[in-house]
């Protein structure tokens, strides 16, 4: 079915269903991605200010056929939430539904609208004395409705899970303009199918999600953090294995970071405080957060000294104090930063098999060396198999002088992520730049499913159309 664009003679149809203030020209931030890839047209954003006028503004954009791009905090990497061609859509924005609605600390679950921003869930949880475990570079910005459309992953998957796994309960208008109060703070519910797991990574393109029961966990008594060396990423895996048999579940964070992150770092963002003056090719980033009694120096310690034993650990630094804990996470939140400063012909937000993980990164270095003179910066979330593989022009060149060579160089790591049985989007999603890709390597029985639940929840294709599935 053929959308309508939104035009100066079609806007009429919505605006006149609610007050003034609830449209306005969309700014340059509504239309431009972190990424530079796309670019939007100008149109409207409405911006309600409750799940009934979402409801009214979906209904009427399936009546009159135009299309809706459901808009969170704008960091999504893979142009999920910029449409460049095609019919104008309206981009509707859930930043005034920004409400965190109730607490319940000894159920250890909130209740927020979608348009909370990350770091104020963490917040309002910490002020009830738990925690919202989901972390990730862009929490100032992001907001809870695009984590959750997107799955979003971060820093604390390998202790609390995904985006997917802190959610019990959701509030969402879907495609025809129906509320879907589902807002349940229950563990347990097997009646029929989970819609919420259905919306929960679907990128906007089966509904809107308004509204989301979340997850909370007991905040640690004590948390430490250390910068521990490697040899490689098969011995950082090994420590890992050796810190869950001696730390148990307490190891919430394990970060694998590369001598040219850090290079990257002191070229392009001096002031940040790093922990060598010369860097090591490989070291990992752990935290631990661990029960009262317990002293999380104590255990940082015995992973040092037992990896040093094993012959896996050869230098660490342990923070001493809460300052030299932030230094360490600020090295790693800022490593993105520094890479866009460089500016990358390709980055990769890849999984893998823990078993794969050494394997990929040899196997892909080799096929990227072959292909030319090129810099690598692998880094990620090594506990749970998520790698951020970035691929860099050699010094005294710029990505724009190989843009002839992107689509090489991400086929050639897409194809081995495909043959070690990874996925080609481990956090980001799929969004616009990643449509091809899930046709490529996605099973065709799955991709089958994904259209026709498509077709039957949204049949006049209106819900962020082009994103995830070709339009």
């Amino acid at each position: 079915m053929t959308l309508t664009s939104l035009t100066p003679e079609t806007e009429p149809l919505l605006t006149a269903a609610l007050p003034a203030d609830r449209f306005r020209r969309a700014e340059t931030r509504y239309l431009e991605e972190p990424r530079g890839r796309y670019k939007g047209r100008d149109t409207l954003v409405a911006l309600p200010r409750s799940v009934e006028e979402v409801a009214t503004i979906v209904c009427l954009c399936a009546q009159h056929r135009i299309g809706i791009v459901p808009y969170g905090g704008g960091t999504g990497l893979v142009g999920g939430q910029v449409v460049e061609d095609g019919p104008v859509p309206l981009i509707l924005s859930l930043e005034r539904m920004n409400a965190v609605r109730a607490v319940y600390a000894d159920e250890n679950v909130a209740i927020v609208e979608a348009g909370v921003i990350l770091a104020d869930v963490q917040e309002a949880a910490a002020q009830a004395g738990r925690l919202f475990p989901l972390s990730l570079a862009a929490e100032g910005t992001a907001r809870i409705g695009g984590n959750l459309s997107t799955n979003a992953g971060g820093t604390g998957v390998l202790r609390y899970g995904n985006a997917r796994d802190l959610c019990l309960g959701l509030e969402a208008v879907l495609p025809d303009g129906s509320i879907w109060n589902g807002l349940s703070r229950l563990r347990k519910d097997n009646t029929g199918y989970d819609l919420r797991h259905l919306l929960i990574g679907a990128e906007g393109t089966l509904g809107v999600i308004t509204a989301a029961a979340l997850k909370l966990s007991p905040r640690p008594a004590h948390s430490g953090t250390a910068m521990l060396v490697v040899d490689s990423p098969a011995a950082a895996l090994k420590l890992l294995t050796l810190g869950r048999d001696l730390l148990g579940e307490s190891i919430s964070a394990f970060e694998l970071m590369h001598r040219q992150g850090m290079d990257f770092l002191a070229e392009k963002l001096p002031d940040i405080r790093r922990p060598w003056e010369t860097p090591p090719e490989w070291c990992v980033l752990v935290e631990v957060g661990v029960t009262a009694g317990q002293d999380p120096t104590d255990a940082l310690e015995r992973l040092f000294v037992a990896g040093a034993e094993d012959g896996l650990v050869s230098d660490g630094i342990i923070a001493q104090s809460q300052a030299q804990s932030d230094d360490f996470w600020t090295v790693r939140e800022h490593i993105p930063e520094a890479n866009r400063r460089i500016g990358s012909i390709s980055s990769h937000d890849i999984s893998v098999p823990l078993g794969a993980l050494a394997e990929f990164i040899t196997k892909a270095n080799a096929r990227i060396a072959a292909l030319g003179d090129f810099r690598v910066n692998c880094f990620g979330h090594v506990g749970d198999g998520n790698l951020h593989y970035n691929v860099f022009p050699a010094p005294g060149k710029t990505k724009a002088d190989h843009l002839a060579e992107r689509d090489g160089i991400k086929q050639a790591v897409h194809d081995l992520v495909h043959e070690l049985g990874g996925s080609v989007s481990a956090e980001h999603g799929i969004g616009r730049f990643k449509v091809g890709d899930l046709e490529r390597y996605g099973d065709p029985v799955k991709l089958a499913a994904m259209r026709a639940i498509k077709a039957a929840l949204d049949p006049a294709g209106i819900m962020n159309p082009g994103a995830v599935l070709r339009g």
